[in-house]
Protein backbone atom coordinates (compact mmCIF):
# COMPACT_ATOMS: atom_id res chain seq x y z
CA UNK A 1 0.00 0.00 0.00
CA UNK A 2 3.07 2.30 0.40
CA UNK A 3 4.06 1.52 -2.90
CA UNK A 4 0.58 3.17 -4.18
CA UNK A 5 0.75 6.44 -1.65
CA UNK A 6 4.14 7.09 -3.43
CA UNK A 7 3.12 6.49 -6.83
CA UNK A 8 0.40 8.69 -6.29
CA UNK A 9 2.41 10.97 -4.94
CA UNK A 10 5.08 11.12 -7.87
CA UNK A 11 2.20 11.62 -10.26
CA UNK A 12 1.07 14.48 -8.26
CA UNK A 13 4.60 16.31 -8.22
CA UNK A 14 4.68 15.40 -11.86
CA UNK A 15 1.32 17.47 -12.88
CA UNK A 16 2.74 20.49 -11.01
CA UNK A 17 5.46 20.29 -13.44
CA UNK A 18 3.90 20.58 -16.67
CA UNK A 19 3.82 23.91 -18.66
CA UNK A 20 0.71 24.68 -20.89
CA UNK A 21 0.81 25.93 -24.31
CA UNK A 22 -0.73 29.20 -24.42
CA UNK A 23 -4.16 30.26 -26.63
CA UNK A 24 -2.32 32.01 -29.30
CA UNK A 25 0.22 28.76 -29.60
CA UNK A 26 -2.68 26.37 -29.74
CA UNK A 27 -4.52 28.55 -32.27
CA UNK A 28 -1.42 29.03 -34.64
CA UNK A 29 -0.42 25.26 -34.56
CA UNK A 30 -3.85 24.44 -34.91
CA UNK A 31 -4.47 26.76 -37.86
CA UNK A 32 -0.85 25.52 -39.34
CA UNK A 33 -2.41 21.79 -38.95
CA UNK A 34 -5.25 22.64 -41.10
CA UNK A 35 -3.44 24.57 -43.94
CA UNK A 36 -0.43 21.34 -44.04
CA UNK A 37 -3.77 18.89 -44.08
CA UNK A 38 -5.63 20.38 -46.28
CA UNK A 39 -1.91 20.93 -48.98
CA UNK A 40 -1.72 17.13 -48.21
CA UNK A 41 -5.05 16.13 -49.14
CA UNK A 42 -4.97 18.30 -52.56
CA UNK A 43 -1.20 16.87 -53.60
CA UNK A 44 -2.82 13.06 -53.20
CA UNK A 45 -6.18 14.43 -54.90
CA UNK A 46 -3.35 15.58 -58.15
CA UNK A 47 -1.63 12.23 -57.65
CA UNK A 48 -5.20 9.68 -57.62
CA UNK A 49 -6.24 11.43 -60.12
CA UNK A 50 -3.18 11.48 -62.71
CA UNK A 51 -2.90 7.94 -61.40
CA UNK A 52 -6.61 7.35 -62.16
CA UNK A 53 -5.86 8.99 -65.52
CA UNK A 54 -2.81 6.84 -66.91
CA UNK A 55 -4.62 3.71 -65.89
CA UNK A 56 -8.01 4.12 -67.77
CA UNK A 57 -5.54 5.58 -70.80
CA UNK A 58 -3.29 2.20 -70.40
CA UNK A 59 -6.84 -0.05 -70.04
Amino acid sequence: MKKVFEYIKSVRSEWFKIVWPSRDTVVRSTIMILIFSGLAALFFFVIDSILNALVNWIF
